[in-house]
């Protein structure tokens, strides 16, 4: 997702404007409330933090995971470095040389780079653009088990998809991992932006039969618009992770102490920023999938949760279109990125003319984007891959 950066670089400074619809960065305010709780810090010397994290933000996450029936003692709650530490933490955890993850792919794939860490491997459940990339099938599921597997790692709602389960699909899920007494780790980090109100606000964590088992990745990252923060948890009532996820924090000494100071903060804003955060989402989401279904040959569906959309385009390799968009084309000034969706699979050879575009800017700019993309890739069918819109259909 970032390995475009020095031809972006190369592309602006001949005068190009560059839509990026490439890396997930929310563009919504962050709550007042960050901001003023650091002004506010008047503590004479800036210390380490409590390793496990700053008592105060583990009062706010309790506070947070009770308002969605889920009860937490504070010791379930281990504050880290973003939601990225604590995928990290985790993987190191549970994970010895050549055990097994299962992961639905297309997934975030920084997933790769923590799993591998630990010595692990990816077992890919596969999906694909004209089922919605939906995955929750038991038998699919199940026939990836071995004896070597320790763990299904999913993202709910999900990242780049935007698929949300429903709690059918949740149960299931969850009885797997009970049944063949797996760890089930869930990336939640973007659980306040489902779109369709039958599935509410969904965590795992509400399957109190499954604690042994469940392992919640959370993060203020993507639900304040606060990324720069780096402050995430990891939620698990196994006391046994507990104690090996700990060694780690002490290891690394303490999260932030200022960063944590505002991320306590941010848990006190009012409901109606998620009310407001999800609906602007909604909107773009909208304006998005509208515009990418009037390109011709386009596959994509409607993410029904996060912020991202992965679609099919009709051009013979993403990233190679993605070189050309930065290096040879232009539309009255302008361009685009997105991330080419090679990366985001396991399996080698899938995903080469798939992309993952983030819906991160404004409708105006969004518009502008779409309409750009579908002109590059009109030209680039002509000019460099020698055929018609109308012979790919």
């Amino acid at each position: 997702m970032r390995k475009f950066h020095p031809l972006a670089v190369a592309a602006e400074k001949q005068g190009k404007k560059i839509y990026h619809l490439n890396i997930g960065q929310p563009d919504l305010a962050t709550p007042p409330a960050y901001f003023e709780a650091v002004r506010s810090f008047d503590k004479r010397t800036l210390a380490y933090d409590a390793s496990p994290g700053n008592p105060g933000l583990i009062e706010a996450i309790r506070r947070y995971y009770k308002r969605l029936d889920v009860d937490l003692d504070p010791r379930d709650i281990l504050v880290t470095t973003g939601g990225s530490e604590a995928l990290l933490l985790t993987c190191l955890s549970i994970l010895d040389p050549y055990t097994e993850v299962i992961i639905p792919e297309p997934y975030y794939p920084n997933y790769t780079t923590f799993v591998h860490a630990a010595g692990g491997v990816i077992r890919a459940l596969p999906t694909n653009p004209w089922e919605g990339y939906r995955y929750a099938k038991r038998e699919r599921i199940e026939s990836l088990i071995t004896k070597n597997t320790r763990a299904i790692l999913i993202t709910n709602p999900g990242n780049p998809t935007g698929v949300v389960l429903d709690q059918a699909e949740m149960r299931m899920i969850a009885d797997i991992a009970k049944a063949h007494d797996l760890y089930l780790i869930c990336d939640e980090v973007y659980r306040e932006f489902c779109y369709d109100e039958k599935f509410g606000v969904p965590t795992m964590a509400r399957f109190a039969d499954i604690h042994e088992n469940l392992v919640i990745v959370d993060s203020v990252s993507k639900r304040f618009s606060a990324c720069g923060a780096r402050v995430g948890c990891v939620v698990t009532k196994n006391k046994e992770l507990q104690q090996a996820i700990l060694k780690f924090c002490q290891s690394r000494l303490s999260v932030a102490t200022i960063d944590q100071v505002g991320a306590e903060a941010l848990y006190s804003v009012d409901p109606e920023f998620f009310r407001r955060s999800k609906e602007e989402y909604r909107v773009r989401r909208d304006t998005l999938i509208s515009g990418l279904r009037k390109i011709p040959g386009l596959v994509v569906e409607e993410p029904m949760g996060a912020f991202y959309v992965m679609a099919s385009l009709p051009v013979d390799d993403a990233d190679k279109f993605q070189h050309w968009l930065l290096e040879s084309f232009e539309d009255n000034g302008d361009t685009v990125m997105f991330a080419p969706g090679a990366p985001f699979y396991e399996t080698p050879g899938k995903g080469i003319n798939e992309v993952r575009i983030a819906y991160v800017l404004n409708r105006e700019d969004l518009s502008r984007a779409i309409e750009v993309l579908a002109r590059g890739i009109a030209r680039y069918q002509r000019e460099v891959m020698g055929v018609s819109p109308k012979a790919l259909g």
